[in-house]
């Protein structure tokens, strides 16, 4: 099923948004700093640490973007009877577990 298919409306918390949106802002800037050492020929342990400290925040973000979906979508569109979105977010879980 397509996500291009929505037909459950979301309802987020604009604040909570744009907390998980500066996290993700901050993840990038590490990103590029690991990116930097490598570029740099820093020692490979230290780049492989700070790897690990980006995967840990990426994967941060998705379980708050979960939590935020689940407490304000997921409860919308089960008051609206919408199977779909349930169904959709199982995929969305088994995608992001399979990739942590």
């Amino acid at each position: 099923m397509s996500s291009e298919n929505h037909e459950h409306h979301h309802h987020h918390d604009p604040e909570h948004m744009k907390a998980i949106s500066n996290r993700l802002s901050r993840a990038i800037g590490h990103l590029e700093s690991v990116k930097r050492m490598v570029e740099d020929d820093k020692d490979c342990t230290e780049v492989l640490i700070q790897l690990a400290a980006v995967r840990s925040a990426i994967n941060n973000c998705g379980k708050e973007i979960l939590k935020e979906h689940m407490s304000h979508c997921i409860v919308h569109a089960v008051q609206d009877g919408d199977e779909k979105a349930i169904i959709e977010l199982n995929e969305a879980v088994d995608k992001f577990m399979k990739n942590s």
